[in-house]
């Protein structure tokens, strides 16, 4: 039994879709569906009702999804043990939605390493849904995220909530001014903040520039005259240095921060002392809202 074919089988089950499973596996549906055909043919077993919408588990698809979890989290943490450098008997990976890593992610690599010197770490900057699908493959431990979805075998919890203001590079800039669409940058915070910026500010619903990567709209809105909404805990300091203004009277928006991590983890004491040094990285965080 191939472990591409476990894996092609987790990402229908999660996606509920053929189609989809073939966009975040990178291959055509055809090997999607030759993969899941050469599984059901070794199992005997129908793992799928086909559907115009989609794809569901049947009864046996249930019943084998946790087997298949269990069996491709072993083979992605047997994988990385045997590459690990001399000295290393264990390692934990972590994967995090880029905005959230210089916060979270850089204070959190020296404690952990002050608490476990011997574990080897492996760390991934990535969009949520990436992180989400590494997670389900078990190529990762725990995962930082602005997306909260059911998944088998995971736990999912909130951590805290992102504020997002309105900030300019002019001083006093009024919320009209701000807003003009030759100035106003939208940045995707994703679905969440899509839902309110569409509620609020309907009228900005089709902007002359709009960018899906945060880091890179501060860098953008540095070097023009613009306005756009970030995380307060991000421009805090650019505030303090005066480089960006907050726009008065404007709206603020929240965004939930979500941990997830596995139901039944590869070592239990790692995971364990890992989650303690993240929530106390997010309290910190938090309280920079």
């Amino acid at each position: 039994m191939h472990i591409d074919h476990l894996k092609t089988f987790l990402e229908i089950a999660t996606t509920g879709s053929l189609s989809e499973a073939a966009v975040r596996l990178n291959v055509t549906q055809s090997t999607v569906s030759a993969r899941l055909r050469a599984l059901e043919d070794r199992l005997e077993r129908a793992l799928f009702l086909r559907h115009r919408n989609g794809a569901a588990m049947t009864v046996a698809g249930q019943q084998f999804h946790r087997h298949a979890l269990t069996a491709v989290r072993a083979w992605e943490h047997g994988r990385q043990e045997v590459s690990l450098p001399p000295g290393y008997q264990e390692s934990f990976a972590l994967g995090a939605q880029t905005s959230l890593w210089d916060e979270l992610v850089v204070p959190w690599i020296s404690w952990f390493r002050a608490q476990l010197p011997n574990v080897a770490l492996r760390l991934s900057a990535d969009y949520s849904d990436n992180v989400l699908r590494q997670l389900t493959d078990g190529a990762l431990d725990v995962g930082l995220l602005y997306v909260a979805r059911n998944s088998p075998g995971l736990v999912t919890e909130p951590l805290f909530d992102e504020r997002l203001v309105l900030v300019s590079t002019k001083r006093q800039r009024s919320l009209e001014a701000a807003l003009d669409p030759k100035r106003y940058v939208y940045v995707d915070w994703g679905e969440d903040f899509r839902a309110q910026h569409h509620d609020t500010f309907p009228q900005l619903d089709s902007a002359t520039i709009s960018v899906d990567l945060g880091a890179a709209a501060l860098r953008y809105l540095l070097n023009v005259d613009g306005s756009a909404y970030f995380p307060l805990r991000v421009v805090r300091n650019i505030i303090a240095d005066k480089r960006l203004f907050r726009v008065q009277r404007a709206p603020t928006f929240s965004r939930p921060v979500y941990i997830a991590y596995a139901r039944e983890p590869a070592d239990e004491e790692i995971q364990s002392i890992a989650l303690r040094g993240l929530y106390a990285a997010a309290k910190t965080a938090g309280r920079q809202r």
